[in-house]
């Protein structure tokens, strides 16, 4: 029997300490974030897509060195680009197709491969929003600074979280207070007023 106990501060170091040398002798740039992997270049021409398979088939013998399992059926192939591309990607890891998608998730971000932040923006909306919601039910009583205190705490982080990418927090501050006084058929100011003006939200 190995291993440290689950829980164990050890175990992320040890971890990581396992995964340091998976991007060796590879060609495309590799990202690792606790247990996220991501494997990327670019790829303007078909020797370009073979050198990205090719390593690819690197991180298969990597994993069967290693004795770790990389799930292809959870990985996702993905290419960035504005035009419409109609050839599928066939990338492989361990002889099973990795599945093609339109977007993926990685580190909270939606990354849509025709370079749009509609899909990131509307979750953000909607998440935010659900947050705000349940702290003004059960904040309905409070007095002004403790909304104030839940809405910087529970609700803006929600709304800042890839800022850098989105552009201001405020753009989608406004766009959460334009959505809720749709929802609710008043305008944009009176809704403020009366449901977020508390919240710390100008």
């Amino acid at each position: 029997m190995s291993g440290v106990l689950q829980g164990s501060v050890l175990s992320p170091l040890l971890f990581l300490a396992y995964l340091n040398d998976i991007w060796w002798n590879m060609e495309s740039t590799i990202r690792l974030f606790d247990d996220d992997c991501v494997i990327y270049r670019k790829t303007i021409n078909s020797a370009e897509m073979e050198k990205l398979q090719k390593d690819l088939d690197k991180l298969g013998e990597w994993e069967a060195e290693n004795a770790m399992k990389i799930n292809p059926s959870k990985s996702k192939a993905i290419l960035f680009k504005r035009a419409r591309v109609k050839d599928p990607l066939n990338y492989l890891l361990m002889g099973i197709l990795i599945p093609e998608a339109s977007s993926c998730k990685y580190l909270g971000i939606i990354l849509h491969r025709e370079l749009s932040w509609v899909d990131q923006v509307n979750y953000t909306v909607e998440k935010a929003w659900k947050s705000l919601h349940f702290k003004m039910r059960m904040l309905k009583k409070g007095n002004s600074n403790t909304k104030t205190l839940a809405y910087m705490s529970l609700v803006h982080p929600i709304l800042e979280y890839g800022g850098c990418m989105l552009g201001s927090v405020e753009v989608g501050t406004n766009k959460c207070i334009r959505w809720g006084a749709k929802e609710s058929g008043q305008s944009c100011t009176s809704y403020e007023q009366s449901e977020l003006g508390n919240f710390g939200v100008e």
